[in-house]
Parts: structure tokens; sequence; C-alpha cells
């Protein structure tokens, strides 16, 4: 008699990475919705979450989508947010609820000359600042955009003007 061998459990996927996920087809729903052509990379571009167009082909557009839960006070971008990718390079801050919640969906759609320019002052005052017990702050990968209406020593920039300012994107691509 053959030995079988028990199936190991299937790993789920982290919540956070699926919640990424489900931001990034949102936005691109959102913007088709708006009469764009918007594509999901899937994760084939580092840099490019969505590449949308107009529906001619003939104006493009970059997004890279974060995301965090509405009422979380800040959201994880990483050290490439302080780089300018270039004016037609947006960054969309994604609050996607949980399946259960009443929270609506908050999006923040922000120029990459705005997000590298404010990131670097944040990060810069962060690493100037001494941490816990007059400790000096080491340099890490982390880089964060303070949720309105939350506000500390360290975020200098509210985000708030941004809230649902899908023109930015709209005025890249029109004819």
């Amino acid at each position: 008699m053959p030995i079988i061998k028990k199936a190991r459990p299937v790993k789920q996927p982290k919540e956070k990475s699926t919640r990424g996920n489900a931001a990034q087809f949102f936005v691109a729903g959102e913007l088709c919705r708006r009469g764009y052509c918007a594509t999901v990379t899937l994760g084939n571009n580092p840099n490019t979450d969505i590449l949308c167009s107009n529906l001619e082909g003939t104006k493009f557009v970059h997004i890279q989508v974060k995301t965090y839960r509405p009422g979380d006070i800040k959201c994880t971008v990483g050290r490439k947010a302080e780089k300018f990718y270039g004016k037609n390079f947006f960054w969309v801050i994604s609050g996607i609820p949980e399946s259960n919640s009443d929270k609506g969906f908050k999006y923040y759609i922000i120029p990459s000359s705005e997000m590298s320019k404010w990131i670097k002052k944040e990060h810069n005052k962060w690493m100037k600042t001494p941490g816990k017990n007059n400790r000096e702050h080491q340099d890490s990968g982390i880089r964060v955009v303070g949720i309105p209406p939350y506000k500390d020593k360290f975020v200098l920039w509210d985000i708030s003007k941004y809230e649902n300012n899908w023109g930015l994107i709209e005025s890249k691509l029109r004819d």
C-alpha cells in the first residue's frame, strides 16, 4: 500500500499584500470610470503600479499606489518616495476600508515632485532630531506620509489638498 503524504496547508497571502493589490485595482477602476485606459502592471515594473493613458494612447501617466486603512494616522511609502520620477508620475495614497467597515474609500493623488520634496524634508528632520534616550536615529528604508488630520513634530506636510484630486492626473491626459 503506497504511503500518502499529508498535504501542507496553503499559506494565505498576507492581508497587507491583498489590500495593496485591491488598492491598485480600485485606483485603476476609478481612472477607467473617468474615461481613461488604466492598466495594473501586476508587479512587472518596480516603480509603476498603474500605467494610464487617454483613450487615443497619446498621453501617459505612471502611478505608484500605497495603501492604508482609513483611521490609520500614517502610510508607509519607503525610500523611493524621495525620488522625483518626472512630471507624469503620481503617487496615490489609498485608504481602503476593511470589507466589513462602513468607512469610505479615500484617495490622495500626489505629484512626484511634491512627494519627493516633502518626504525628504520630513525624513531629514526626523534624522536630525534625537530619539528615545537622546539617541541618534538610524536611517532605514522607511518613509511615511501623515494621513489628515494627523500631525506630530515630524509631519510638516498636510496632504489634505490632494484628497480625491483626480484632476491632477486628468490634466496630464487631456489633449
